[in-house]
C-alpha cells in the first residue's frame, strides 16, 4: 500500500461533527463527476470509498451504490466508485456546487472558521490528493484539479495555515503543490494523520540527520584537501631553497620548521606546533609555525623569481 493509501485511509477515519460534514463532502462532490441523472465519485481505497458512504447517507439520509471495478492501470488495483442518484439537484445545491461552473469554488460558510477549512482540505485531499513517501523520494504534496480558479482557492486556503503552496499548470489540469518536508509534516497535522504524522516526522529527521552528516563529512574532507595542498606547497617551496641556495640562507627558527615539515609532511600546522614543542623543549605556537612558513614562501617566490630571469 502507498503511503498516499495510508494518508487517506487514516484521515477516512477521523469523525467529522455537523457542519464539518457538509464543508468536506462540499470538497468531495466538487472534485468528482457530476452527471444529468447522478454523482460519480471515483476512490481507489475502499477506506475513503466507505467513509463517503457513511457521509452521504447520514447528511443526506439516502444510500448510494458502491461498484468496485479492476483499474486499466498495469498494477490493476480495484477501483470504487460511489454513485449518487438520489437528491442530486439538492445535494449540489446545499452544497454550493454549480453544475455548469467549472470555476466553481465554494461559499464563504463552507470554509468560515478555522476547523471547515480543515475539513474541506481534508476532502480535497481525499479525492485529489497524493503524498510521496519520504523514505522512498524527494518531499513532495500535491492535489490535482480541473481549473486555476479553484487551484487558487485551494491555494489560498492552505496558506492561511502557512504551507506555502503553489499553482502549477499541468497539461490540461492544475497542480496546488507543496515541497517544504516540514510543511508537508504540517499538513498531515492538520488533516489529523497522527499516525502518518509520526512515521513522517521519524524519517524526516532521519534524513535531515544523514544529511548534516554528510555535509560535516564532506566539509571535514575538503578541510582536509586543502591542509594537504598547503602542506605540499610548503614542502615544495623548503625544497626549492634547499636545491638552489641551501638550507642555511634561512634563520635558525625558519630552520626548524622547514626541517619538521619535511619530516613531518603530512601534518596540520596545529599538529607539526606540538610535534615541534615536544622534540624540542621550546614552545611554538600555531600561529609562530604560520608566520615562519609565510615567511619560508617569500623567500621561494623570490628564488623562483630570480631563475626566471
Amino acid at each position: 500500500m502507498s503511503f498516499t493509501s495510508i494518508v487517506k485511509s487514516e484521515v477516512s477515519k477521523v469523525e467529522l461533527f455537523g457542519s464539518e460534514n457538509i464543508s468536506e463532502l462540499s470538497a468531495i462532490i466538487r472534485n468528482s463527476n457530476y452527471q444529468e441523472n447522478s454523482i460519480k465519485i471515483t476512490t481507489e481505497n475502499a477506506s475513503v470509498a466507505r467513509h463517503i458512504y457513511s457521509l452521504i447517507k447520514d447528511v443526506y439520509d439516502i444510500s448510494p451504490i458502491i461498484t468496485a471495478r479492476k483499474g486499466y492501470n498495469y498494477q490493476k488495483k480495484f477501483i470504487y466508485i460511489v454513485e449518487i442518484k438520489q437528491k442530486k439537484a439538492i445535494i449540489l445545491s446545499d452544497l454550493c456546487i454549480d453544475n455548469g461552473d467549472l470555476n466553481n469554488v465554494p461559499k464563504d460558510y463552507l470554509v468560515a472558521d478555522e476547523e471547515l477549512k480543515r475539513a474541506y482540505i481534508k476532502g480535497v485531499f481525499l479525492i485529489t490528493g497524493s503524498v510521496n513517501d519520504p523514505k522512498k523520494s524527494r518531499y513532495h504534496l500535491e492535489f490535482i484539479v480541473d481549473n486555476e480558479k479553484y487551484a487558487n482557492f485551494i491555494s489560498d486556503l492552505l496558506n492561511t495555515f502557512d504551507l506555502n503552496s503553489k499553482v502549477l499548470k499541468r497539461e490540461s489540469k492544475f497542480m496546488v503543490y507543496i515541497k517544504e518536508a516540514e510543511k508537508i509534516g504540517d499538513f498531515l497535522r492538520l488533516i489529523k494523520a497522527s499516525n502518518a504524522v509520526l512515521y513522517y516526522e521519524d524519517i524526516r529527521i532521519y534524513r535531515d540527520h544523514k544529511n548534516m552528516t554528510n555535509r560535516l563529512n564532506n566539509c571535514e574532507q575538503a578541510n582536509i584537501d586543502k591542509m594537504i595542498e598547503a602542506a605540499t606547497k610548503q614542502v615544495n617551496d623548503i625544497q626549492t631553497i634547499i636545491d638552489v641556495v641551501g638550507i642555511d640562507l634561512l634563520d635558525e627558527k625558519e630552520q626548524v620548521v622547514a626541517t619538521y615539515r619535511l619530516k613531518y609532511p603530512e601534518a596540520s600546522l596545529q599538529e607539526l606546533s606540538e610535534i615541534i614543542t615536544i622534540e624540542t623543549g621550546k614552545a611554538i605556537t600555531k600561529s609562530g609555525i604560520n608566520h615562519r612558513i609565510r615567511k619560508i614562501e617569500k623567500i621561494a617566490n623570490r628564488i623562483r623569481t630570480n631563475e626566471k630571469k
